[in-house]
């Protein structure tokens, strides 16, 4: 399967999408978010690292650039936002090692600014307006094996997902 397009209408759609891969990349995993400003980066970030157990308050990397995140897995999740970088030269300052680690959970917005400074990834998702309905489009394109197979089952998956219920905290391992 080479990608996967769901529509996501309301913010709850986006968050069961969310949700149903934070199953996948819970054991580490770098998703690209591609997308126009205000098409939902953040928004679907953030819901993953909900879905990933992060309870604390989850900023947006808008002006910091990086934010860290625990996990009681004892992974690491990181959440980057590019926009602000011009060039690739200014990831240098950001000491972005731990991107790399075996585990790691890397979801990069603008990935495109990051150059070779972080990792490829294993899947993109690319976000955009709905054109003919409210809400949000996802395509969602896998690049590397593990990123193959994650689609193969989420294109099983309900696309209402299970958030709806309070079912997705139980549903992404963590310890």
């Amino acid at each position: 399967m080479d990608e996967l397009q769901r529509e996501l209408p309301d913010v709850e759609a986006t968050q069961a999408l969310a949700c149903q891969l934070a199953s996948f990349v819970a054991a580490g995993g770098v998703v690209w978010l591609r997308g126009e400003l205000g098409a939902g980066k953040t928004t679907f970030a953030r819901s993953v690292l909900r879905a990933l157990g992060v309870a604390e308050r989850i900023k947006s990397p808008t002006y910091s650039l990086v934010e860290h995140y625990p996990l009681a897995s004892g992974n690491d999740a990181w959440h980057l936002d590019l926009y602000r970088i011009a060039g690739a030269d200014e990831m240098d300052y950001l000491g972005l090692d731990a991107l790399w680690a075996p585990g790691a959970v890397s979801l990069v917005e603008w990935p495109e600014r990051g150059g070779s400074a972080i990792p490829p990834a294993d899947l993109e998702i690319h976000l955009s307006q709905a054109l003919e309905a409210a809400g949000r489009h996802a395509r969602i394109v896998p690049v590397s094996a593990r990123a193959h197979a994650w689609l193969r089952q989420l294109a099983v998956m309900d696309p209402a997902g299970e958030s709806s219920t309070g079912a997705c905290a139980d549903a992404v391992p963590r310890a």
